[in-house]
């Protein structure tokens, strides 16, 4: 199981392909190890025959099917389930059928093309999770260290006839990155304890304020008491202070 280390709320057609040969990993490596799959790999297949069904009929994601939402979700009749209702015909469900078909074949290539070039970081991976049991992404990312990545996909295309445009994206502002290098990272910080520096310095009455206040050699802490001022605390916070002069005692008797 691995937990995410942030949130996302959308994901691109490259990233769920990913996804698809990630979950038919498991699969490829009882086949590329022991010669012969076994039933753990079920779970891993569902999801993944679920990702790229939703990805022909509700992300639009299928160049021969198009960007078209496919079946209607609707309540069942029993205990609340909600099932799917198909509301096409035939010939469209042959056709969504061979498109996850198409991905799920991909994806199973990817993976047992992946998992032959890096054997090696996969025999060492099961080592450490025989020893360790659980890995972080810091202990996972050293021992993917020296992977080797496949080339990557072709650009996608809705459809053959459109151009593909070559002007990249805007850049993103360094202040709102999330995946910013570390040397930006300390740059900023550097400049901010540099502001806050040079904020306490054109302010030394400031500070010598602040300073003489938690010693106790400001005017205020070293003043006496007005006439009529009392330093004991007052009654109704129940607390009970030195002797200060007359009544004390009488008031200590009103508390009890």
């Amino acid at each position: 199981m691995v937990i995410p280390l942030e949130d996302k709320y959308s994901v691109t057609r490259n990233e769920l392909q990913d996804q698809l040969a990630y979950a038919l990993g498991g699969r490829v490596a009882e086949e590329l190890v022991f010669h012969d799959p076994t039933t753990g790999a079920g779970n891993d297949i569902e999801k993944a025959t679920s990702t790229a069904r939703k990805m022909v009929t509700e992300y639009g994601m299928s160049s021969t099917v198009g960007p078209i939402k496919l079946g209607q979700a609707q309540p069942g009749a029993f205990m609340g389930e909600f099932g799917q209702s198909r509301d096409y015909s035939e010939g469209v469900a042959v056709t969504v059928d061979a498109e996850v078909r198409e991905l799920l074949e991909q994806a199973h290539n990817e993976a047992y093309e992946v998992l032959v070039k890096n054997r090696d970081i996969l025999d060492n991976l099961a080592r450490e999770l025989l020893e360790k049991e659980t890995l972080d992404h810091i202990q996972i990312a050293e021992i993917f260290k020296g992977v080797q990545r496949l080339p990557e996909r072709p650009v996608w295309l809705s459809h053959g006839e459109r151009p593909v445009s070559n002007r990249p994206p805007i850049d993103v502002p360094v202040v709102v990155r999330t995946d910013g290098s570390l040397g930006e990272a300390t740059e900023l910080e550097a400049k901010g304890a540099g502001t806050s520096e040079s904020t306490a310095t054109d302010s030394p009455a400031k500070a010598s304020a602040v300073e003489a206040s938690t010693t106790g050699d400001s005017p205020l802490a070293s003043s006496e008491l007005a006439p009529g001022e009392t330093s004991a605390p007052p009654r109704n916070l129940g607390v009970h202070g030195k002797e200060t002069g007359k009544g004390s005692d009488s008031d200590t008797d009103e508390a009890r």
